[in-house]
This record gives structure tokens, sequence and C-alpha cells, in this order.
């Protein structure tokens, strides 16, 4: 029985070296073709970039879409930031999601609507009842609808996708602030590869504790929450270094739903977002690229890192652990859904590459660690390894993950330098250490029961995120508006 016992520890042990080895051999590949992505971006023409693609012809008309439900916290800045930016033609559709707040009546108030005769460019299915439509007065193109909450957020978009008119669609949450110049950026690959590009998206960072003014972001600060800023790092290490690096091998599995920008006659082809997804907006990315490879249509799925979306983030474990085991799950869903894609050539790298890593080590990797804890556990107990050859290997992959987390950090101030505070760079790096010794094994355990609620088939629930709001201080002569 003990050689059974033996022989079991050892092969776990080698099966959990095996796994970190390769998740840090695939993550440090990423980090290298990110930061190298990042680098030849900051040569990129800025501002006169911009300003081409704002007087091109060629450059289409976005409907942005808002799904909103009890944002009354921030549905205003939100609306402030989309209605200013800078874009040549564009229209905002917000949906009032059954909020049972006020977010209905600040908008209202503010933009002093109009109740119209709704006329739906689309028909896709709206399981909520669509109550009333609305038009903005104030000579603002802002496009409110009122239904019945269901709660799911994909429902909410597929209702605003129904009347959106423009043939470019952006989908932003109702808790985020789009920097002036972000519809401009994340819009660009379409114009230089109309035939082609049919999704972009943006890096997505954390608003709490910064400075904000009426939907435009003065100053970007971190939160005296350490819970907030290990997401800060993680944000940046996922999207301006992990999510460039899988679009430079053509494998990006995620456009984020905080703001991603899509062609409106691709979406309504494949039928919208999947009203059952609690991933829909990796759902919908993995759903296009599916339906394009399979019709051998050519495609590109682009992501632009210098396009900022700065949205909410969770404030507590509570909300936190809840929005991670959503995402797991819906992780789950989306990889059984699409199961055929995986590891099959005809798709790919996105069926060679992007979903093999993700259903071995962000899906499945939870129960590695489980299991690769209790084999050094009884192999200590056991005497098979000594405590100083397991507390070696421990502070290696806790060095290299700080090593990863700081590599991101250095990108983003050589490349972008939001952070102007010494402070806040010493708090990201004192982020990368509390992440891989506390945090980690936390959210491993938020991730662990999305897996369960995934392989037991539980009814997919979409909870809201409660809000507190931007921060709002008077602005001083020395803040100035954050610009890309």
């Amino acid at each position: 029985m003990r050689e059974l016992l033996v022989d079991a520890v050892f092969v776990a042990n080698w099966a959990l070296l095996a796994h970190v080895a390769l998740f840090h051999l695939v993550t440090v590949l990423l980090v290298l073709a990110g930061a190298r992505r990042v680098w030849r971006n900051r040569h990129w023409r800025g501002v006169e970039g911009h300003d081409e693609t704002f007087a091109s012809p060629l450059t289409p008309a976005v409907s942005i879409l808002v799904p909103a439900h009890d944002e009354e916290a921030g549905i205003l800045d939100t609306l402030s930031a989309v209605l200013g930016q800078k874009y040549p033609a564009f229209e905002a559709v917000l949906v009032d999601d059954g909020s049972t707040d006020r977010t209905f009546d600040l908008v209202a108030e503010r933009y002093a609507l109009r109740e119209v005769t709704p006329r739906p460019t689309a028909d896709l299915p709206v399981d909520g009842e669509v109550l009333s439509v609305h038009r903005a007065t104030t000579g603002d193109p802002l496009t409110v609808i009122r239904k019945t909450s269901v709660g799911r957020r994909s429902d909410a978009l597929n209702a605003a996708l129904n009347h959106a008119r423009h043939p470019l669609v952006c989908m932003v949450d109702g808790d985020s602030l789009l920097e002036t110049e972000a519809l401009l950026q994340v819009s660009r690959p379409f114009v230089e590869d109309p035939d082609n590009v049919v999704a972009s998206g943006g890096v997505i960072r954390a608003a709490n504790g910064s400075l904000t003014d009426r939907g435009t972001l003065l100053e970007p600060r971190l939160s005296r929450r350490w819970v907030v800023r290990v997401q800060v790092l993680e944000y940046l290490r996922s999207f301006l270094l992990g999510r460039t690096g899988w679009a430079d091998a053509h494998a990006l599995l995620i456009i984020s739903g905080a703001f991603g920008l899509f062609r409106r006659d691709v979406v309504l082809e494949v039928g919208g977002l999947d009203p059952l997804s609690l991933a829909e907006d990796a759902e919908l990315v993995v759903t296009i690229q599916e339906h394009l490879r399979r019709n051998r249509r050519p495609h590109r799925v682009v992501f632009v890192p210098q396009t900022v979306c700065w949205t909410e983030v969770p404030e507590s474990w509570q909300v936190l652990g809840r929005q991670r085991k959503r995402w797991s799950h819906g992780l789950g869903q989306l990889l059984w859904k699409h199961r055929r894609m995986i590891g099959n050539p005809r798709f790919g790298p996105i069926g060679m590459l992007a979903l093999p890593f993700f259903l071995l080590f962000e899906l499945l990797g939870p129960v590695v660690e489980l299991v690769g804890l209790a084999a050094v556990a009884t192999s200590l107990v056991l005497g098979l390894v000594q405590p100083a050859v397991a507390g070696a290997v421990l502070v290696l992959a806790v060095a290299l993950g700080v090593l990863l987390s700081a590599t991101a950090i250095a990108v983003e101030e050589v490349s972008y330098h939001r952070y102007g505070r010494g402070r806040d760079l010493l708090s990201l790096m004192g982020a990368a250490v509390v992440e891989h010794l506390w945090f980690r094994w936390a959210h491993s355990w938020y991730r662990l029961r999305g897996l369960v609620a995934a392989l037991t088939r539980r009814t997919p629930v979409w909870t809201a995120m409660p809000r507190v709001g931007f921060a709002a201080d008077p602005p001083s002569d020395r803040l100035v508006p954050v610009r890309p």
C-alpha cells in the first residue's frame, strides 16, 4: 500500500512540476511577445494617426451599446465619457435593464428624454420585455431602452443590437470611463483593414481610487485596498502583455465585455450574444472565429494596447469571489460548447494554442494546484522530500511570478507612465508579492467553485456587482485629463 502511495505521490509531484514549468514557459513567451508589441507601439504616429482616422471618409460610424442595471452611482459619468468621444459619427444606445434604483431617472433628467416609437433594425431574440424607447432632446446622440431584466447582460446587449443603426458596435459596461480618443484608437484597425478585421479590443484598467470629474479621469491613483491593488496588477499583466501576445499569435480568445468593438453584421450573423453564457464576451469572440473558419472566410481579431477604458473593480473579497466564480463557470461553459475546436488544426492557433491553454491552466489550474499541494504535503510527511527542497521550489515559483508582474509594471512605466506617483509603483510591487502569498490561493478557491458549478451544469446566474461610483475631487491647476 505504501509503495502505491509513494508512486502516486511521485507521479503527482512530477505532474505539478511539468504543469508549473509549461505554464511559466508559455507565459514568458506571451509576455515577451506582448512587451515587444507594446514597445513597437511607442513609435506609433499617435495624435497624427488619430487625426487621420478622424478625418478619413472610410472611418465607419459606431453604435456604443451600454447595458445598465442599478448603475446610478456612475451612469452619468459613463455617459459623459461615451458622448464626449472624439469620433466623426457615433450614437449611444443605453439599455436600462430593469434597474430598481434611480438609473433611468438620472439619465432622463440629465438628457431630457422623450419617448419615441421603437424602430428596430434587427430581430434578435430578447427574453426581457422592451417597455419603451426614449431619445435625448438635448442634441446628444443618445437612445435609451427600458426593458424588464432576466438577470443576463447578454439579453440587454441583444436588445441594444436590435436598435443599433451603425456598421460597428462598441460594447461598454455601465461602470466604465472611456478616454476621449479611445474609440478612435480601437477603430483604427477597421479603417486600415476593413475587409478582414471583425473585432478589436483595448486595455481595461481599474479606476478605483483615481480622481475623476464628470466622466473624465484626471489622475490615475491606486486604491488603498490591497484587493483592488492586486486586481490592478492582474489587469496590467493580462491586458497589456497577455492579450497583446495572444493577438500577435492570432489566437486572441477574449475581448473584454467592458470595451470591445465588433462588426455588427458579423455579430448578427452568428445570432448575437449567447443568452445562457456567463462569459458572453469570450463566447462571442470564439463563436465568430469558429463561424468564419468553418466558412473559410479570412478574418482578424486584433488588440490595441494603447486604448484604455477605466472601470470599477470589486472592492471586497465577497464580491470578488462571486465575480471570479462566475468567470470560471462561464469559461467551463465556453470550453464545453466549443470542445470540438480544442486541439483541432482546422481552427488554427485558437484551436491549437489558446483553447488548450485555457483548458489546462485557467479552468483546470485550481485542480492541479490542489492535487499538487496535497502531493507536496504527503511527500513531506513520508520523508520523500526535504523541507529545504520544498521551500526552495516554493520560493522559486513565487519569484518567477513576481518577476512576470514586475515585467508588466516596467513595461507600463516605460511605455505609458500612467501612474506618476512613485508610491503607486512601490504599492504595485508590493501587490506582486501579496498576490502570490495570499491572493492566488483565494483566487484558486473561487475558480475551483466555478469549475464545480460548470461540471454540475448548474443554472447560470449573472450577479450584479455593487457600485460605489467614481471618486470626484475638485480639479486643481496641476490636474489635467489623462490623454492616451
